[in-house]
């Protein structure tokens, strides 16, 4: 869903996720993606290979930890990371060639129609795209219904800190977070096979 999402369909031929990241653009489309899936890259240069969590990765707008001499050559994701159903939400000001003004990827798992956990990551709402750690708390434990979105209505979201541009104000963007965080924890609950989900 976020591949989709990134440039153009000429760029998507030719460009690459480990490009997408060290580029390190507050809005870039894959970044919270694999911040949900708790994704590493792997750096490597001619004396050493090394592994980094992705939020250690990039530290800033066009700034990462690649060091002079290095080159992302893989990016990991370990196999837990990959469970349960995920969903990715852009909002742009138009449908295609945009720079998004706020995303939200969010993964849950569920058992017995139950949040077991959940994983919920913003981009273009700060320095660089963060999980949300309040409204993963708050979703766990939750059962997959309307009480999904009353939870994410209420739950902090302090790790956010957008800027006010042309694509934007900084207040716009903290209100549709909140919503697209909704419709992204509500479209990959929706995917679980026990899942009956009702909008608030």
């Amino acid at each position: 869903q976020a591949a989709r999402e990134v440039g153009s369909v000429q760029i998507q031929n030719v460009a690459s996720i480990a490009g997408n990241l060290c580029n390190a653009s507050p809005a870039a489309d894959g970044v919270p993606t694999l911040l949900i899936l708790d994704a590493e890259v792997e750096l490597r240069s001619t004396a050493m290979v090394r592994h980094l969590p992705l939020q250690k990765f990039i530290l800033g707008n066009r700034r990462t930890e690649l060091q002079p001499g290095e080159m992302v050559t893989a990016i990991r994701v370990p196999k837990n990371a990959a469970t349960g159903a995920s969903a990715f939400v852009k909002l742009g000001a138009r449908r295609y060639l945009v720079i998004s003004i706020a995303m939200a990827a969010a993964r849950l798992t569920v058992e017995g129609g139950i949040v077991g956990n959940a994983a919920v990551a913003v981009g273009s709402c700060s320095v660089v795209a963060k999980r949300l750690l309040g409204v993963e708390a708050a979703l766990r434990g939750l059962p997959v219904d309307h009480a999904l979105a009353t939870a994410i209505q209420s739950a902090p979201m302090v790790e956010l800190s957008p800027i006010g541009d042309v694509r934007g104000s900084a207040e716009y963007r903290l209100d549709a977070a909140r919503e697209i965080v909704v419709r992204a924890v509500l479209d990959a609950a929706g995917h679980m096979p026990t899942a009956r989900v009702a909008a608030a």
